[in-house]
């Protein structure tokens, strides 16, 4: 992985859940590993108006949608699938919110206007497509009743804004409350990629143009070994134009690692969820990243958090 000892990082908070749920978090196991300091917020921190008080923000395994992660039929009689429900739902009450979605939909525009301001925001999995979705369906009901105790918005897929998105424009979402999937973004349900061959590329860059993709695409290897999440990959056809691709799976029309500006500030989107687990399932281990101190999946993820002391120097004309 190539850790380096930094004299002086951004000031970084993860947002996750203070209660433990049954998945780790890949950003939070390397944090950890490369001795970087940070701070766990969630939502009751981001409503309340601490993010501005950091430099960097990570999202992962996140549902903005207000849909507990599309974890209801598999998953509703399990204990951690409850303990959550009844704890969103009741920071939902404690912050003035009807509904969690209301509450989700709030803590996106937050993090969005975080960034606007200068912030960067790194997210990786289902926090990225999920919170793309949210910002788009501000205003309208996109949860079944099973999700929020009532129905949907008449005809709620045609009512999405994706002026108000990030990275993603023109998807469908999927309103079947059964399937683990919130859109069509994702590659995951219809790829048909052996695990042999589920590899992506990173882009070149010049240093010299272009310093924050070419930090973000360093590495000791330009062709990275794949791995799968919620959220694996996102379909090109829905990448808004003025978003930089990073790392794509050219012959399946995939982007895995994609960069944009908003404001002031940047974001980055990366598809899986451990870099080190091909398939990661819900209550499997977590890595043990010693096994993997060169991992240039996991480098990238490193590459996010060095990358906002970049600056570009004004070039002679």
């Amino acid at each position: 992985m190539d850790i380096v000892k930094l004299e002086k990082v951004p000031k970084i908070a993860v947002y996750s859940p203070k209660s433990k749920l049954p998945w780790d978090d890949a950003v939070t196991m390397v944090l950890k590993y490369a001795e970087i300091p940070y701070d766990v917020i969630y939502d009751e921190e981001v409503v309340g108006g601490k993010l501005p008080e950091y430099d960097w923000l990570h999202l992962h395994h996140e549902d903005f949608t207000g849909q507990y992660g599309r974890f209801w039929a598999n998953y509703r009689g399990v204990s951690w699938y409850q303990d959550d429900v009844r704890n969103q739902e009741a920071m939902a009450k404690k912050l003035g919110f009807t509904k969690v979605s209301q509450m989700k939909l709030a803590v996106a525009e937050k993090i969005k206007a975080f960034c606007s301001g200068g912030g960067f925001l790194f997210a990786m999995c289902s926090g990225t497509d999920s919170f793309d979705i949210a910002l788009s369906a501000s205003g309208i009901d996109i949860c079944e009743r099973m999700f929020d105790g009532d129905g949907v918005t008449p005809n709620a897929p045609s009512k999405l804004d994706f002026s108000q998105t990030f990275a993603f424009q023109d998807f469908k979402l999927d309103m079947n409350p059964m399937n683990y999937e919130f859109s069509d973004i994702d590659v995951t349900n219809n790829r048909q990629i052996d695990r042999t061959r589920d590899y992506f590329t990173l882009f070149d860059f010049s240093a010299k143009w272009d310093v924050v993709p070419t930090m973000l695409t360093q590495d000791h290897e330009k062709v990275i070994k794949g791995f799968m999440g919620q959220t694996t990959a996102f379909k090109k056809s829905f990448i808004k134009p003025d978003v930089l691709v990073l790392g794509e799976l050219k012959s399946a029309g995939e982007a895995r690692y994609i960069h944009g500006d908003i404001g002031k500030g940047s974001w980055t989107f990366y598809g899986g969820h451990d870099p080190e687990d091909y398939q990661h399932m819900v209550g499997d281990p977590p890595t043990d990243l010693n096994l993997y101190p060169n991992s240039p999946g996991y480098r990238l993820i490193l590459n996010n958090i060095l990358f906002p002391a970049a600056k570009k120097k004004k070039q002679k004309t």
